[in-house]
């Protein structure tokens, strides 16, 4: 049986050696990359300061209405700066291209891959992430055993890309490899709520609070806090057939 290793023990180690020892009590350094948020409070608790690379990012949402987009809408935006291609696997609607728009997202960049169920959905995951062809890949998993996300996990840290799995709410309950695990509600004011349920690091407690507003209502509306609608429009509600001929993103059948 090994014996805890004393702190006052690190004192003696190299420089370049005890920049790579980690203890559990303190966050994580996280990836070698890292991509912001968009909210200072959620970096400063999220390992390395950001969304890590080459990792799989396990954000967990409720059934509706849909939040993933004005959570992860900032960073994908900051991902796109480069003219990188973004892939979304398996999403429950149709992407409405003027919603996402509106988000910033750069959707001549977009590529739409459609699935049946969520097998199909996994197995296009793994070969995106093999051949390096996203830069970011958010893909929907309902119903994912821990089995099959552990090989996802395997893949992306092969890759270099951003991969976020979508999964709902009830699955927090299920264990799961993925090393980073969010879950993100609605609150008062379109505000989200998000806390931390598995990182590298201390257990997060509470909640964060973030002020967010789907796109294209940010500029029409003074500051914080904001009227919540009885019903808030989402940009991954269906539209008119008129505004699905407009999709600019490739579609994979």
């Amino acid at each position: 049986m090994s014996a805890a290793v004393p702190v006052a023990a690190f004192a003696c180690v190299p420089p370049q050696l005890a920049s790579r020892v980690w203890r559990g009590a303190d966050l994580g350094a996280g990836a070698t990359q890292v991509l912001g948020s968009g909210w200072a409070e959620l970096d400063a608790e999220l390992p390395g300061g950001g969304w890590p690379c080459g990792s799989l990012n396990e954000i967990l949402l409720p059934r509706s209405p849909l939040l993933e987009w004005r959570l992860l809408g900032p960073a994908l935006r900051a991902a796109q700066r480069g003219g990188s291609r973004l892939v979304v696997v398996g999403p429950p609607a149709t992407p409405y291209l003027p919603g996402l728009q509106g988000q910033g997202i750069d959707v001549g960049q977009l590529v739409w891959v459609r699935s049946r169920d969520t097998a199909e959905s996994l197995w296009a995951s793994e070969q995106l992430l093999r051949s390096g062809a996203a830069l970011a890949l958010l893909a929907w998993l309902p119903g994912c055993r821990a089995q099959a996300l552990r090989r996802l996990q395997v893949q992306a840290g092969g890759s270099s890309a951003w991969l976020f799995v979508l999964r709902e709410e009830p699955a927090a309950a299920e264990a799961s490899p993925a090393p980073l695990r969010v879950r993100a509600r609605c609150g008062a004011g379109w505000e989200l709520r998000v806390r931390l349920l598995k990182r590298r690091g201390p257990a997060h407690e509470g909640e964060l609070c973030l002020p967010s507003l789907p796109g294209g209502l940010e500029a029409a509306l003074p500051g914080p806090p904001w009227p919540l609608p009885a019903q808030a429009p989402h940009p991954l509600s269906t539209p008119s057939r008129d505004a699905v001929g407009r999709t600019a993103g490739l579609r994979l059948a």
